[in-house]
């Protein structure tokens, strides 16, 4: 008996030695443990306190459910100084930084070409959906390095898909990479979402048939009233302020906004309502269901921008109830969306992320009414700055153009003028630093020898692209921006502006959350160890090891 007995405990233990184990198992297989389908979203200018400053009134199924079923990164810092859209949707999915990635920002001064670059500008590709054309099309050529997207195509022999959708062309075109199947913007004349020649010669039929819904027509023949009475929007600051812009030609920025009398003989107002949130989640189903995301055999990636936030953050200020109500009303259709998607591929069957290309800072008109610290100025301190250094150097308009936070010399001037270079970057640094709103201005080829904090010089030798970015750094004083004092921006290295949402939700994400300091940089190299796949050619940025691990 004792020996049955010992001859059974050996042959369970034989079989289970070589009965291949669950990780064995999946590697026969490997597209077998990996996502249907990945969607990465990024919310233009959602500052990473909007997660939580209105969760008293999100329900349960949108940014709740985020926070309560996925992993989230609450010390998601951008990783270079010069934080506007362009550079941030490029970096989520390069892993890269503009001194790099070649984005150096939403345009840039080319001294070859004497003007303005638009950063996703194609001098050759046409526009196509949108009627009569005009300018220059969109697509992303621009950019250097490859995306997640791409090298999710490569790595299979090119037979997963990469879609792009967003308002703005350059929320749709970075993040889907040079191999998208397709990225769609929203055009502000016909009022459908169009893309370029880059791509395809005609728009897919699907794409068609969501145009000639008219559903811009739909959000824009409404009235905007808030969700709830206003008077329980205690989050925000009273309804008529006199730093907010108006939308369209309303006379006050007040509710409720009838939007068939404000929209005019554009559809471009449909960017600053929540409605053009609306659109954006609307386009991203019909990208699903047409192009058939995640039903194949290989992962599949849908990339979506939501650019709402931004165009109304700039108008109204990041503490108006307009913005409390579009989190609102984004965080129901959150949760409409994660049903969808639940019903489609399963709970787990897809991988969900969310992030911000950038933050905002207040309004200055604000932070004046509650005595702290801002100013504005605009670029007047250019032409004075200019006249110095013409009655010093005797050389005339020496800043041939500005873009961001860089000035550019007009160096055929300074080289036939002989002035001794040193001295003119010297006097020019002493000028610009006399400025109450520039805390310092700094030479863009010494930046690794500037005195600085290290954290503020690593953003800016990583923002510095020798070839698009130009010779002097301008660094702006805390909660200043230029112009009025109405309205909202970004842009600066602060953590207003730098400090930005990441959580992720969904395929292989366990709940929990970590402090530790992670860089935009990550995301991408994190979704590559999640695939096992080729990182970015650019990549920078290290795998979240609380995620990947």
């Amino acid at each position: 008996m004792k020996m049955k007995t010992l001859y059974t405990a050996l042959l369970l233990i034989f079989i289970a030695f070589i009965q291949p184990s669950k990780t064995e198992a999946q590697q026969v297989n490997p597209e077998a443990s990996k996502p249907k389908l990945i969607v990465g979203v990024v919310v233009d200018q959602m500052r990473w306190d909007f997660l939580y400053r209105y969760q008293d009134r999100y329900v349960d199924g949108g940014f709740k459910r985020m926070l309560r079923e996925g992993f989230t990164c609450e010390n998601a810092q951008i990783d270079y100084a010069q934080t506007v859209t362009a550079c941030g949707h490029t970096c989520v999915y390069t892993g890269s930084v503009p001194a790099i990635h070649g984005i150096a920002g939403n345009d840039w001064y080319d001294d070859v070409l004497k003007r303005t670059v638009y950063c996703a500008e194609d001098t050759v590709a046409q526009t196509i959906g949108g009627g009569k054309s005009s300018g220059y099309s969109r697509s992303p050529v621009n950019l250097w390095t490859t995306t997640i997207g791409d090298e999710l195509k490569l790595a299979n022999n090119f037979r997963s898909k990469v879609v792009g959708v967003s308002f703005k062309d350059r929320g749709a075109i970075f993040p889907s990479g040079h191999l998208s199947d397709g990225a769609y913007w929203f055009d502000n004349g016909s009022g459908n979402f169009v893309s370029s020649t880059y791509y395809f010669e005609n728009l897919p039929k699907w794409v068609q048939d969501f145009n000639n819904r008219r559903l811009a027509d739909k959000y824009l023949n409404q009235t905007w009233n808030t969700l709830y009475p206003i008077d329980t929007y205690v989050q925000s600051a009273k309804d008529n302020n006199d730093y907010e812009n108006i939308l369209g030609g309303k006379e006050a920025p007040v509710f409720p906004y009838d939007l068939s009398k404000l929209r005019g003989d554009s559809y471009g107002l449909l960017k600053n309502v929540p409605f053009g949130n609306s659109i954006t989640f609307d386009i991203a189903k019909a990208a699903i269901e047409g192009e058939n995301l995640g039903q194949g055999e290989f992962t599949d990636m849908l990339t979506v921008s939501f650019s709402t936030p931004d165009g109304l953050g700039h108008t109204v200020g990041p503490n108006a109830i307009e913005i409390e109500d579009t989190y609102l009303r984004m965080d129901k259709e959150f949760a409409e969306f994660f049903a969808y998607l639940d019903e489609k591929y399963g709970r787990d069957g897809y991988l969900f992320f969310i992030t911000a290309d950038h933050g905002v800072a207040q309004s200055p008109g604000f932070l004046e009414e509650n005595k702290l610290p801002t100013g504005t100025f605009d670029k007047e301190f250019i032409k004075e700055l200019n006249k110095a250094v013409s009655d010093k150097f005797n050389i005339d308009k020496v800043i041939e153009a500005s873009a961001g936070y860089h000035l550019y010399l007009d160096w055929d001037k300074v080289f036939k003028s002989g002035a001794d270079v040193d001295k003119l970057y010297d006097f020019m640094i002493y000028k610009l630093r006399q400025h109450p709103g520039i805390v310092d201005a700094l030479v863009n080829d010494k930046l690794g020898e500037a005195a600085v904090p290290e954290i503020l010089k690593s953003k800016l030798v990583n923002g510095y692209n020798v070839k698009r970015n130009g010779d002097i750094t301008l660094i702006f004083m805390p909660q200043w921006k230029g112009g009025s004092r109405n309205g909202a921006t970004h842009g600066a290295w602060y953590p207003y502006d730098a400090h930005i949402p990441l959580v992720w939700m969904g395929w292989n994400i366990e709940h929990g959350q970590t402090s530790r300091q992670v860089g935009m940089a990550d995301i991408a190299p994190t979704l590559a160890a999640m695939l096992k796949i080729q990182m970015p050619s650019g990549n920078i940025g290290h795998p979240i090891k609380e995620i990947v691990d």
